[in-house]
């Protein structure tokens, strides 16, 4: 924990804070932190933060955090009295995750689990910040016909030569890049191995399942599944997944890896169903392909997650879909005409 006298609130860093995640982990932070909002917009935008600037403990740094960042000489931090106080907690979530945009992003996602990895880890240990590092499912390889449910002890196995190693084995890194500060540092470092999320502020026309699939049973096309039938995933509602990286933050020293994520293995040729039938289209489902970036992950094994953090998904999935709708919905003219790239 931090030494340094906390005046009014504690100052929370989140990477990738304009990001579909990290936006929404910023403005539920702002309940009780300031928040230090840190992006590039390589791959997030300005809108999905445009509503928190008007809050006076958020503040917006737009940075590389692939390059070193001191917080100490940026003048507008200075409200937040960094130069005394420092920064009590560190949230990094900034890493490409557009499965279209994948080729074009490969080095930003190298750069992001290793000396992005490397600059947030070094803040920590100069604030004695406690850290969590936003890992990803990827880390358990693909599923297989003994291996399914995978829980936090699972090795996985992944190419590290692979065209999407970048991620993947990059992942990994990030992970080692943790473990090795926790044993040298002494910093109180977590990871959390986030499984597949969605909800409001989706990247769109990214090759995104839910949103993507939105959109077109909105305008009447065909919703395009990037595999074949048998294509599963786990699905975790945004407010869910915040809720446990909130958890996990909070949690003591001794807890420091845990899976968040959905256990309930669902068809998308099913939930494409369904978002038919919530937006009342006459689409029907398509299959090309299946994109570089979209992998067959396992389904989180949350025994853990519920023992130490009592924490569950507890969103239902035609809720959380009907919620995206409806956001979608309202918002689809600007986000589509505003994201063009």
């Amino acid at each position: 924990m931090s030494t340094k006298q906390i005046f009014s609130k504690k100052n929370v860093l989140v990477t990738g804070g304009a990001g579909f995640i990290g936006s929404h982990l910023c403005e539920r932070l702002l309940k009780e932190a300031n928040v230090i909002c840190v992006d590039d917009f390589s791959n997030s935008h300005p809108d999905n933060i445009k509503h928190l600037l008007q809050y006076p403990d958020f503040e917006f740094v737009r940075h590389d955090i692939n390059t070193p960042l001191d917080l100490e000489k940026l003048p507008e931090l200075d409200k937040f009295q960094v130069k005394f106080q420092g920064v009590q907690e560190i949230y990094h979530l900034a890493c490409p995750t557009s499965p279209k945009d994948f080729e074009n992003l490969k080095m930003k996602s190298l750069h992001a689990n290793s000396l992005a990895m490397l600059n947030t880890l070094d803040l920590a240990e100069r604030h004695h910040a406690k850290y969590v590092y936003a890992s990803s499912a990827v880390v358990y390889g693909d599923t297989t016909s003994e291996s399914q449910l995978f829980n936090e002890s699972h090795l996985g196995q992944v190419n590290q030569l692979s065209p999407r190693a970048c991620y993947d084995e990059g992942k990994r890194f990030g992970e080692t890049c943790v473990a090795t500060y926790r044993q040298t540092q002494g910093i109180d470092a977590k990871i959390a191995r986030v499984f597949t999320t969605y909800g409001p502020k989706m990247m769109l026309r990214q090759g995104l399942m839910i949103p993507d699939f939105i959109l077109d049973a909105i305008s009447g096309k065909n919703l395009v599944v990037y595999g074949d039938e048998s294509f599963r995933t786990s699905l975790c509602y945004i407010n869910d997944m915040i809720d446990g990286l909130v958890r996990l933050m909070s949690a003591p020293p001794d807890v420091w890896l845990i899976n968040l994520g959905g256990d309930t293995n669902h068809r998308i040729i099913e939930v494409a169903q369904k978002i038919i039938n919530l937006t009342g289209s006459s689409s029907t489902v398509a299959f090309e392909p299946a994109l570089l970036f979209a992998t067959k992950k396992g389904l989180p094994d949350l025994a853990y997650a519920k023992d130490v953090l009592d924490w569950m998904p507890l969103t239902r999935l035609e809720d959380g879909l009907q919620s995206t709708i409806d956001y979608t919905m309202a918002n689809k003219e600007a986000l589509l005409f505003d994201r063009k790239r």
